[in-house]
């Protein structure tokens, strides 16, 4: 096309800018039709392969040292790097539209600048066409994606597009499956895609396996399937054709598993399961459940008691309607820190056991009230100091002091009764 303009513009000079784009558009549909004519006629692709014929495959795993988790996969002339990155629970997107509202812990963004393509481009806001890819391929790993409860991460995962000749769509789909289990997600199943062609000539189809940009554009349909070995995860069907035969489909949905299947194997010669560990540089994330009542201890006034955890272990804290307390951070020190205190907030009193190093809250002429826990109070009558007789608590005992306490019982109205001379016993 270079050549043909630059040929026009040396016969015609400037005049030339007038009828370039004609001149553009009739070479365009001249390919379109020689693409055409090669293939219907003569069953031969652009590049020479056969109709079910996959493009040169290349990947690798693991090639940013500091990222999560990241892959390239290379098919012909694309190329999709991405990068997978981890992050607690509190970080998932927040969806609140007409249709629907909640969260979105998996996210697929993909780009594709327009040097990909050797073209110069203003880099903007993702267009229509990167939304659309990037949800196709978001699409393809949700039936894949483990339960938050055994996984509980929000899931970035960034296709960068490097290269561009068609199925890039389906380039970010194996490329995300390879950087998740890279990144340690375990996968129930691995993912590939596949994109496939058709040319009508009448009645007769001429379907094609990992069609590139010629075919695409020439043909009559961009059918996208993305799947396991065990069924289909995604679908995206584009035509120029007014309807298809069921057969024709059929057709089209047999050959492209023949080709995810391939596509599949050379993926798992890659990576054959998820890494069983997660990166060093990501957060590690526990979970305990409480009471659900619990949490407005867990969380204090105006969020006071919560933002103390977080500010003096270092952690993040995401806590869950139904109790699911969510405590991350990179430090297992710093989850374990926070880990405790959350404990020491919710626990719940248990008759028999001994508590050690115990305040004591206040001194009455009765006996002594000790804090168990946070916001557990009891009282240690001055029958239950020592073994001997005690005539005045304020003998043994004085406000501030720290004792050692062994609940003997919590009568009907949850009063905790707490004996110093059972646990002296005990401790013996």
């Amino acid at each position: 096309k270079d050549q043909m303009h630059q040929h026009f513009e040396e016969e015609y000079g400037e005049d030339y800018g007038e009828v370039k784009q004609e001149h553009d558009d009739a070479f365009t549909l001249a390919v379109h039709k020689d693409v055409r004519k090669g293939i219907v006629e003569d069953s031969v692709r652009p590049d020479g392969r056969s109709f079910e014929e996959i493009r040169p495959l290349s990947s690798e795993v693991g090639i940013l040292p500091r990222a999560h988790g990241s892959s390239i996969f290379t098919r012909g002339v694309t190329q999709a790097m991405n990068i997978v990155t981890l992050a607690p629970l509190s970080f998932a997107q927040i969806v609140d539209t007409m249709e629907k509202e909640g969260e979105r812990r998996y996210l697929h963004h993909y780009n594709a600048p327009g040097w990909t393509v050797g073209e110069v481009k203003r880099l903007g806001s993702p267009g229509r066409r990167e939304i659309g890819h990037g949800y196709l391929a978001e699409r393809a790993l949700l039936p894949v994606l483990p339960a938050e409860a055994d996984f509980p991460y929000t899931i970035r995962s960034v296709t960068e597009i490097m290269s561009q000749n068609g199925s890039t769509s389906m380039a970010a789909t194996c490329s995300s499956c390879l950087a998740l289990m890279d990144a340690g997600v375990p996968l129930t199943r691995p993912v590939s895609g596949i994109a496939m062609g058709l040319m009508m000539d009448g009645d007769k189809p001429y379907i094609l396996s990992d069609i590139a940009d010629a075919e695409d554009f020439a043909g009559d349909m961009d059918f996208k399937v993305t799947g396991t070995t065990e069924g289909v995860t995604a679908l995206q069907m584009d035509m120029k054709v007014h309807g298809l035969p069921v057969a024709v489909l059929k057709q089209a949905l047999a050959q492209a598993k023949e080709g995810r299947g391939e596509i599949l194997r050379h993926m798992l010669e890659t990576m054959s399961e998820p890494r069983t560990k997660l990166s060093k540089y990501a957060p590690q994330v526990e979970s305990i459940k409480i009471n659900p009542d619990k949490i407005r201890d867990v969380i204090g006034k105006g969020g006071e008691t919560i933002n103390k955890i977080i500010a003096e272990t270092g952690a993040t804290i995401d806590i869950k309607d139904d109790g699911m307390v969510m405590i991350a951070s990179p430090d297992q020190a710093s989850i374990e820190a926070a880990m405790q205190w959350v404990r020491n907030l919710t626990a719940e009193p248990e008759v028999g056991k001994v508590y050690e190093n115990c305040r004591v809250v206040s001194v009455l002429d009765f006996g002594a009230f000790v804090e168990i826990m946070p916001g557990h109070e009891g009282l240690v009558h001055v029958s239950e100091m020592k073994e001997e007789r005690v005539n005045k608590p304020s003998d043994v005992v004085k406000e501030g002091d720290r004792v050692d306490v062994k609940l003997v019982a919590i009568d009907d109205r949850g009063r905790l009764q707490l004996s110093m001379r059972a646990a002296a016993k005990d401790k013996k």
